[in-house]
Formats: C-alpha cells, structure tokens, sequence
C-alpha cells in the first residue's frame, strides 16, 4: 500500500475511533448514543469504501503506467539488440572477408 493509502487510513481510522469516544463520553441517553453510533458506523463504512476504491484507482492507474513503462524498455531493449546483432554480423563478414583473402594467398603460394 502506497504512503498516501496509508495517511488515508490512519486518519480515517482516528476520526472513526475519536467520534465513537466522543459520543460514548458524551452525556446522553442510552438510544440516543446507540442511534449516533450507528450513525457514525454507516459514515466509516461509506468511508471506508470510498478509501478503497480511490486506493484501488489509484493502484490500477498504477500498473498501467508500470505496464506502459515496461513495455517502453522491453522495445528498446529488443532494437538494442538488434543493431547490436546488426554491427557484430557486418564486423563477422568484414573479418571473413579478410581470412578469405589470406586463404587465397596461402593457397596460390602452395
């Protein structure tokens, strides 16, 4: 989990648990804290859900780009490759070239 899901959470987490102590030590009746209680249940679930599916946007947003990143270098890695593979074949027909022509002159001087 990024740093930023992590924040979100311990802050939704504390002002979840600071509103629960508040009401508990809040002078009121028996149903009256039940009912803000239930009240501020259903407002961290709604929160919470919400926390998740930004974290979660977030986290695909992510991978996506990692993805895009990914196959950005995999590309260049690949083209690398191949003109690499290009100069060593062009370097590889230079040199034959020139052991051909030794062959050559060893042969007529034999």
């Amino acid at each position: 989990m990024s740093k930023n899901g992590n924040a979100a959470l311990g802050i939704l987490l504390g002002s979840a648990i600071g509103a629960t102590l508040g009401i508990l030590f809040a002078p009121d009746k028996g149903s009256n804290t039940r009912k803000k209680l239930t009240e501020e249940a259903v407002l961290a679930k709604d929160k919470v859900a919400a926390t998740a599916t930004d974290l979660s946007e977030q986290l695909e947003q992510e991978m996506v780009s990692g993805k895009a990143t990914l196959d950005s270098q995999i590309e260049s890695v690949v083209q690398n490759a191949s003109y690499k593979a290009e100069d060593v074949i062009t370097t590889l027909e230079k040199k034959l070239e020139v052991l051909k022509a030794r062959n050559k002159k060893l042969q007529k001087t034999s």
